[in-house]
């Protein structure tokens, strides 16, 4: 019996050692383990507790907007190092490895692309890339995005995933970039050209307090900590304990900050029927 025993462990451990990694993701709202190929036809949604994934860029394309319209612009600015930066990284240091690992140039895509063959101006920050933040080149990238639809008379859409705020690498450059975003999408409103804002988990800091927060309608998906200080800084802060859901798309929407919460498998819709209602007939 012991004799088999050890066979069978031997067996089991011979499988287990066979099975390829990267097949499943463990939610982290239920730990609920998901097939990776389930995960991804279900747009990155939890199919139990309805948690809603980090997408990347290129991923949030693929899911907005028609395929093979996307046509990127402004793909080639780089970040400097107006400081030259030194901490524990150097900036150019932190620029190397965010690039290395998302294969990204910085932290926003932006270009032309048609939703349900409607031709509009699109953008998209990736948390990924030094957490979203904006630095020059990403305040410089949602200013020309914005310049071209307003040159184009075609509506906007920014989706942002940005935890970062504005880049304390890059100094008051970087601040700057809040006036400059605002100033662009104020144009756009002069000329009744519609700018629906997207919010994803996480949007915070100087991102929010910017371009993100001044859409003609704002849309965030489920759950998604929307804010300017995170809130482990506000509790520590004020001393006190925040209510239940604070700074949550959820929260927000009751408060009047956003306008819709919706599913990630609904939002294209949701960003046509706004489209519709926003645009001069």
């Amino acid at each position: 019996m012991r004799i088999f025993n050890k066979s069978l462990k031997y067996k089991l451990r011979k499988k287990k050692k066979n099975i390829p990694d990267g097949l499943w993701s463990k939610c982290p709202k239920c730990s609920h383990l998901i097939f990776n190929k389930i995960l991804d036809e279900n747009l990155k949604v939890c199919p139990k507790c309805t948690y809603h994934f980090t997408l990347t860029c290129w991923e949030r394309i693929n899911i907005l907007v028609d395929k093979g319209s996307f046509a990127e612009i402004a793909k080639d600015l780089y970040s400097c190092d107006p400081l030259d930066f030194e901490g524990p990284k150097t900036y150019k240091a932190k620029l190397s490895e965010a690039m290395k690992s998302t294969g990204l140039t910085e932290a926003a895509v932006v270009g032309e692309a048609k939703i349900n063959n409607k031709e509009l101006a699109f953008g998209v920050t990736d948390s990924r890339f030094i957490m979203g933040s904006m630095g020059s080149v990403v305040g410089e990238k949602i200013t020309l995005i914005a310049e071209l639809a307003l040159e184009k008379r075609i509506p906007l859409i920014v989706v942002s995933g940005s935890g970062g705020g504005a880049r304390m690498y890059e100094g008051m450059l970087s601040l700057m970039q809040m006036a400059k975003t605002c100033g662009v999408i104020g144009r756009l409103k002069k000329e009744n050209i519609p700018f629906i804002s997207v919010l994803t988990n996480p949007t915070m800091g100087g991102v929010m307090a910017s371009f993100a927060g001044v859409g003609d309608v704002i849309i965030a998906e489920p759950a998604a900590l929307i804010g300017f200080a995170g809130p482990r800084v506000i509790k520590q802060t004020i001393t006190q304990d925040l209510p239940k859901g604070f700074q949550s798309s959820e929260f927000n929407l009751k408060r009047g900050l956003i306008d819709i919460v919706s599913h990630r498998k609904q939002l294209k819709d949701t960003i046509m029927m706004v489209l519709d209602y926003l645009e001069p007939q």
